[in-house]
């Protein structure tokens, strides 16, 4: 397997794709530089964008506004800021990521999007749920999260404890299908989850790109950056040669 860069140096065109909202936000810039700490090239796609998903290496699902109850045939049941061309736009853009096969990480809004994504729901409001943990946001690591050990997460974490940071207020609800939990927090609401197949799949309800500071969350974007490096040398690797028809066949009968 290769090696994703430590140094920032650019991996040959390596290319990345972020999803965000029309303007990009400070959490938007920190996610790009902890991509490009190990080598990737960044590509912010902005609501409405046409970005051609063949073209990227991997995707990332930032955070942002709340994902509308309506994509998981639900009513809004609190005040919150949407984003409808948004949702259509990360629609698509993992639609494709998913038939192509390209790496995708979902960043909060974005882990909540691929649950919903994958036939899953949210709940709108887990603050009045609380009962263990914290009911204000946290953008220091100091919510308790428990990572299932032989995930691809607990490996990459290497603890079965962790400390994140804590900025939403909806969580995964009913799990989407293909999708396995294996992060929850003291409250067991849902802190992370993979897919079940071969595709690099991940979402993390937290904010690692707050983080960089922490190996362990910046090995996050580290492990992401070189699955897209391994799904790029795959796509460029020549195509089996097709078996010779007649190499087999019976000498003809004169």
């Amino acid at each position: 397997m290769s090696e994703a860069t430590e140094t920032g140096d650019e991996l040959p065109g390596l290319t990345i794709g972020i999803s965000g909202p029309a303007r990009r936000s400070t959490a938007h810039r920190l996610i790009s530089l902890g991509l490009r700490m190990h080598g990737a090239r960044t590509h912010y796609i902005r609501p409405g964008s046409r970005t051609d998903v063949a073209l990227l290496d991997g995707l990332v699902l930032s955070g942002g506004t709340h994902v509308h109850p309506e994509c998981y045939d639900q009513q809004p049941q609190v005040t919150a800021r949407y984003d409808r061309k948004r949702d259509a736009t990360d629609r698509r853009l993992l639609q494709e990521a998913e038939r192509i096969g390209i790496p995708v990480l979902g960043i909060c809004r974005g882990a909540q999007f691929i649950n919903v994504f994958h036939g899953g729901s949210l709940c709108q409001n887990v603050t009045p749920l609380r009962v263990n943990t914290r009911h204000r946001p946290l953008l220091l690591p100091m919510q308790t999260v428990r990572l299932v050990k032989t995930s691809r997460l607990g490996r990459l974490m290497q603890s079965a404890v962790i400390g994140a940071n804590r900025i939403h207020s909806q969580a995964i609800k009913r799990l989407g299908n293909n999708l396995r939990v294996v992060a929850v927090d003291n409250d067991l609401f849902v802190q992370a989850i993979e897919n079940t197949h071969e595709q690099w799949l991940m979402g993390v309800q937290w904010h690692p790109e707050y983080l960089l500071y922490h190996g362990g969350h910046r090995r996050i974007f580290k492990e992401f950056v070189q699955a897209a490096l391994d799904f790029k040398l795959s796509r460029l690797e020549p195509e089996p040669a097709e078996p010779d028809r007649h190499s087999h066949s019976e000498e003809e009968s004169p």
